[in-house]
Order: C-alpha cells, then structure tokens, then sequence
C-alpha cells in the first residue's frame, strides 16, 4: 500500500499543523530521558524525524516502504538535517539499526500492521531490544476500542491544493469477520476542471485494544506503562478520544 502512496502522503498530512500539534508534547517525553538518540520506527516520509533533527536529537528512521524511506531521505537533505534513513520493518530493527537508543516513536497508528499476537509480541521485543536501560517507547494508535464499539467506518477527509491541481483524501475501514480490519484510502486528484481520477490503496489492520496492547507491553518487559487519548497529553476515554498514546520505559 504504502510504496503506492509514498508520492502523495505529504499532500496528505498538514505537517506544519500536525507537528505544531504533536511536537510540543514528543519533546516532553524525550526530554523526560534526556533522549538525544531517537528511533522513529515506521517513519514514513520522515517528517517526525526532520523536525527532530533540526531541534538537535540524533535520529534515524526505519520503514518497511523503500519508497517511503527514499522520500524520507529526499525531505531530510531538504531541510538541511543529517537523518539517517533505513528500510526495515517490525521485528528487524535491532538488526539492521542496532540498540542502545534512548528513546522510540511509532507513530501514525503503525503499530496495527502487525496482524497477531505473536507478530505483536516479536515487533514489542524489538522495540525493547533498540531501547537502553529506562529508555522511552512512544506509541501513537487510533483509539480501536471506540471504533469497534461504534463501528466507525470512515475517517475525516483530507484535501490539498497546488495551483490549479487538486487532491482529495478519503479513508474507511471494511470490518472483517475475523476481526481485522481492511483500510483504504481513496485518491482523487484532478487538474483544473479536468475529470477526477482515482485509485485505491488497502492495507489490513489488527484494531489493538487498550487492554491488550497494555498487556503486551507488560509481556516484553516494558513498565511505568501511562495510557493518553491524544498527542497532546489528555486523559484516555475508551468512549471518546480519539488516539490511544502509549508511553512506556524499558
């Protein structure tokens, strides 16, 4: 899914807004840890980890998509900021990146791509083999506990304009009868008063409960496990918020 999108997921994402919305709260946590090495796992296009560049932390990026990373590192040179970029996917990036970070994001509801339990637990041990001693795991998911109990299918549209060109974003879930999820984005694009064109990207989701995901973390060793319901620190409403935010320390 993901190679396929890779060209548009910055038209996607209002970065200035996002980060001006996730940035102030990510710098709290990383500063709670003296977090000067810092993981961005699913990095995506990489934007997280730029602006975390240019704020002094030493990052890398991994991400399953090699479009992704070259995009990532496409924005890195950009800016100007030394980012070192990996493809690697869950449960291989002590390998491929090595340890001893002090502190790990795994943002934009990335986590749910691992589809069992026992891709959960492999990608939770990975994550605490890349940590130091005490150092930090920042998870960022959609509150699944909501969507499931509301069946909530469709997720806020999106819009981007350049000139005289302009992208639409929409995004629903299909709920499986064994209890994943199928993810699509629609993309409709058109040129001036051209005729839409579209396409379809679909991905499938495990939707991770609090509780589950809680006790997985557990499992992998992870303690002073703090649940929120958004970047921006608020209290977890199973009912309500919109994002489960996990903070916890190896």
């Amino acid at each position: 899914m993901y190679d396929g999108f890779s060209a548009d997921y910055d038209r996607f994402v209002d970065w200035p807004a996002r980060l001006a919305v996730e940035l102030p709260f990510i710098e709290q946590q990383l500063q709670a840890v003296n977090a000067l090495r810092v993981l961005d796992a699913a990095c995506g296009t990489g934007m997280h980890a730029v602006a975390l560049a240019q704020r002094g932390h030493a990052v890398v990026g991994t991400d399953l998509s090699a479009e992704m990373v070259a995009r990532a590192r496409a924005n890195a040179a950009a800016a100007g900021v030394d980012a070192r970029f990996q493809v690697a996917g869950f449960g291989e990036l002590a390998a491929r990146v090595g340890g001893d970070f002090a502190a790990l994001l795994c943002l934009g509801n990335s986590l749910p791509h691992v589809l069992t339990a026992a891709e959960l637990n492999a990608a939770l041990a990975d994550f605490a083999a890349c940590l130091r001693p005490g150092g930090l795991l920042l998870i960022q998911n959609r509150n699944f506990d909501r969507v499931l109990a509301r069946c909530e299918r469709w997720l806020e549209p999106q819009g981007h304009r350049e000139g005289n060109a302009e992208w639409l974003f929409l995004r629903l879930y299909d709920f499986e009868p064994d209890g994943a999820l199928a993810f699509h984005v629609v993309t409709l694009h058109r040129q001036g008063n051209d005729a839409w064109q579209q396409r379809v990207a679909s991905s499938r989701l495990w939707p991770q409960r609090q509780a589950e995901l809680v006790a997985a973390l557990a499992t992998a060793g992870f303690a002073d496990v703090a649940c929120r319901g958004n970047m921006q620190g608020a209290p977890f409403d199973p009912d309500v918020s919109p994002n489960l935010v996990i903070t916890a320390r190896r």
